[in-house]
């Protein structure tokens, strides 16, 4: 369920930044405040299509009658860009992405796109340009730089403002852990891509760190070590990142429709791409039907209280 969205307190690190955390179906939104000399303010991700309206709304809002110049996505899930059309409707901004998958947004080529092959809404914008790992741009008065973070998505990046210590992380690192890895999913390695991402973390002189789920955060070796405690276990049991995996995709899809008959939950599981390459890769091999592993995955969500099934129908809770 989509809560109200939060303005984080003020951190002397966010001075000139505004953090709005959203639900878990939406990322967070962080507005950084144009300097005087600017052309505006600079929105980083701007979460689901469902709340796409409550986007516009919160930014209406933030901006206190600025100029929006500008939408920069850390990565293309449709958690973190499910929001550009509307705003960029609202606003007329343009909307910079990560490159590795700009062909496909100009394409607006469905199979590539990992809200495509995740069975996830996302409408259609148009991007403006592309920010690569190296660049640097200003915002707020603050040089930010453009950090490769593969892993959780093989094309995501970070950015880090050196001066004052923050790292706006996407879902590199959370306070409690990281984003599912997709390539893993898909049978390409990427739990080393995400060590090595924590790794480059650590190295850096974080001060504070605002991911794309959650509160920002400054315990920053705390989070790390959690982070890396999930991945070995992930990395010891593949498996048991698969489970996961497919109970998150179940989750986030009936946050989309809010409920579902039990029936058509398993037809569109068994449709999706991704919960397919899963069920290659890792249910096959328990025997059973594929319906069957996934309704199992479903009843694990409702004994945890994450979805309810009753009279057939699974809700989101």
């Amino acid at each position: 369920m989509q809560r109200q969205a939060l303005a984080v307190p003020s951190h002397p690190s966010l001075s000139g930044i505004t953090v709005l955390e959203r639900g878990w179906l939406s990322s967070n939104n962080i507005l950084i405040h144009a300097a005087p000399g600017e052309a505006g303010d600079v929105l980083v991700d701007s979460s689901h299509v469902n709340h796409a309206e409550q986007t516009v709304a919160l930014l209406r809002h933030a901006l206190q009658g600025r100029r929006l110049d500008r939408v920069i996505n850390t990565h293309l899930h449709s958690d973190h860009c499910g929001g550009n059309a509307a705003v960029q409707a609202a606003f007329d901004v343009p909307v910079l992405v990560p490159p590795g998958l700009a062909d496909a947004v100009r394409q607006w080529d469905s199979a590539q796109l990992t809200h495509g092959a995740a069975g996830q809404r996302c409408d259609r914008f148009e991007m403006a340009g592309t920010l690569s790992p190296g660049d640097e741009f200003t915002a707020g008065a603050r040089r930010w730089q453009v950090l490769p973070a593969p892993g959780h998505d093989p094309h995501s990046v970070m950015l880090f403002d050196a001066d004052q210590g923050v790292l706006i992380s996407a879902d590199a690192l959370w306070g409690n852990g990281f984003g599912i890895v997709f390539p893993e999913i898909e049978g390409e390695p990427g739990f080393d891509d995400v060590g090595e991402v924590l790794d480059a973390i650590a190295r850096l002189p974080v001060q504070l760190v605002i991911p794309g789920h959650g509160a920002p955060f400054s315990d920053v070796e705390a989070a790390l070590g959690r982070a890396r405690s999930r991945l070995e276990g992930f990395k010891r049991e593949p498996e048991r990142h698969a489970r996961h995996a497919l109970k998150v995709l179940v989750k986030y899809h009936l946050m989309e429709e809010r409920a579902e008959p039990l029936e058509v939950l398993l037809q569109w599981a068994m449709g999706t791409p991704l919960l397919g390459e899963l069920w290659q890769r890792f249910g096959a091999t328990q025997g059973g039907t594929p319906e069957a592993w996934c309704e199992r995955a479903v009843r694990e969500l409702v004994a945890s209280g994450a979805v309810a099934l009753v009279d057939g129908v699974v809700s989101d809770v």
